[in-house]
């Protein structure tokens, strides 16, 4: 049995050159080569020669990419990740870099015959390695599960999330775009299993009284979840919550009950409040009460 433990990638920047300190010379170079092969017209030696050049040149041509700001690139050299660069612009680095289209949204899902998640459109399809910095949104669909006393509940969230470690997205998990909305699921139903809706006990923090709470709540588990994925949580913020419909009327109708029984202890609460407020006022002024004999039954 293996126990060897997943290796954890570090995210490592690194400087590639400028693309226009390459390109200049290295198109003087092909220009010159390709002018001296049809004007020239050599053999032997100095045909194998031109050939050569060109066939460099256009190796060293797939050394060029660029990058839009929050974008980023991952080297790949033969298997081994030699670092990233995130600084937007037109570059040059090591042509045998890996410029493959690793990651494209849902293809492990597709070969299983699995629905991909939907997250809205994809920039993981960029090619070359890039991937995007830009902050997404990942608004859940409505989910039905238990609260804590076993109610059943509609719950929804909005997720703000973005790459923060380029390594750990493209490296320590499978496809990332398919991990943060999957974990998000799981988040949000082991969220909702923890709190009740409503009517908590004492201070019990509640999904509908404490909305704020509940949020920071469910950041700092997906931040806990989707940290391996490199990861990083702006903003979570449930969006939907309501008892599901099966007990949506049970529900309101105790909820009008516990109203009106609210409203009936408010006035009984004030009249005693009124009557508490009337006596202190005549002890204070020590006001005689009045004793009006009835009659007894010795009289």
């Amino acid at each position: 049995m293996n126990t060897d433990q997943l290796v954890v990638n570090r995210e490592r920047i690194v400087r590639v050159l400028s693309g226009w300190t390459i390109l200049v010379p290295l198109a003087a170079i092909l220009i010159s080569d390709l002018a001296f092969l049809f004007l020239r017209k050599p053999n032997g030696a100095l045909l194998f020669l031109s050939c050569a050049v060109l066939v460099a040149g256009a190796v060293l041509l797939r050394g060029f990419f660029s990058l839009q700001p929050n974008e980023a690139r991952v080297h790949v050299l033969f298997g081994s990740y030699k670092g990233s660069v995130r600084t937007s612009g037109f570059h040059w680095a090591n042509p045998f870099y890996s410029n493959d289209r690793r990651g494209q949204p849902g293809l492990e899902s597709r070969l299983a015959g699995a629905k991909p998640a939907s997250i809205g459109p994809s920039r993981r399809s960029l090619g070359r390695n890039k991937i995007s910095l830009r902050a997404r949104t990942l608004n859940s669909e409505k989910l039905k599960v238990n609260d804590r006393r076993g109610n059943p509940i509609e719950i929804a969230a909005v997720v703000v999330w973005r790459i923060e470690d380029t390594a750990r997205a493209f490296f320590d998990v499978d496809d990332y775009e398919n991990y943060v909305p999957i974990q998000s699921e799981s988040a949000l139903r082991h969220l909702a299993n923890m709190y009740a809706y409503d009517d908590g006990e004492g201070n019990e923090t509640t999904l509908r009284n404490n909305v704020d709470e509940v949020s920071q709540a469910l950041r700092q588990e997906l931040e806990e979840r989707l940290s391996k994925a490199g990861v990083v949580v702006d903003e979570a913020r449930l969006t939907h919550l309501a008892y599901a419909p099966e007990i949506a009327q049970v529900m309101l109708r105790r909820q009008q009950a516990e109203a009106v029984i609210a409203a009936r202890q408010k006035i009984v609460h004030g009249a005693v409040s009124m009557v508490d407020m009337a006596l202190k006022e005549l002890a204070d002024k020590d006001v005689v009460h009045p004793v009006v004999n009835t009659g007894t039954l010795y009289t």
